[in-house]
């Protein structure tokens, strides 16, 4: 199921919202971090980058074949080898990764989906105990040049309620991210009986 509102712009117009490798840092992706999924990856444009970053393999995951095609090709141009394209409708049938397997989930530009609720649940479930969620959305507000409508265009409060209901804590505040986006970076806990809270 494609998400609603979900058309991507031509690449050379997308990519100029957007300083991938600052915003990455500002949500607080860094080297350590070993395996990631991303879910949406369209053109590829945080996946390439997220994939120069960590240590581990990028999980790019899109239900378009013309995303998926566009993120193989520029890994493969770029010569990484830990960069994994899925083919994959991971609003009906999750993302299909084994659970507590990634380090990192990235849910950018998406929560405006039918069932933001799925998203954040299916990312708890994929992230290790003490992994991080990164959420990145449109600024609500309607002169942005691109974003959903904004009768289905999430407020941050709105998207840290949906992670903290799935079980995440929030780690600081909300990022802002300009021109267009803010961010926030959460934390599935870690276990009691391991690294202490």
């Amino acid at each position: 199921m494609k998400i609603r509102e979900s058309g991507m712009p031509e690449e050379e117009l997308w990519a100029q919202f957007f300083d991938a490798e600052a915003i990455l840092a500002k949500l607080a992706l860094s080297a350590s971090c070993g395996d990631v999924a991303e879910f949406g990856c369209g053109y590829g444009t945080f996946t390439i980058p997220a994939a120069k970053i960590v240590s581990g393999i990028v999980y790019a995951l899109d239900i378009d074949a013309e995303m998926i095609a566009a993120t193989e090709a520029k890994a493969r141009a770029a010569g990484l080898a830990n960069v994994r394209p899925l083919l994959r409708d991971f609003m009906t049938d999750g993302s299909g990764l084994p659970e507590a397997s990634v380090d990192y989930v990235m849910l950018f530009n998406i929560l405006h989906a039918e069932s933001p609720r799925a998203l954040t649940r299916e990312a708890y479930r994929i992230l290790r105990p003490g992994g991080k969620l990164a959420i990145m959305h449109w600024n609500y507000d309607p002169g942005t040049p691109r974003g959903p409508s904004m009768d289905i265009r999430p407020r941050p409060e709105q998207c840290r309620a949906w992670a903290e209901d799935a079980g995440f804590r929030l780690l600081g505040g909300i990022v802002h991210l300009p021109p267009y986006h803010y961010g926030m970076v959460l934390e599935r806990p870690p276990d009691r009986g391991g690294e202490t809270q």
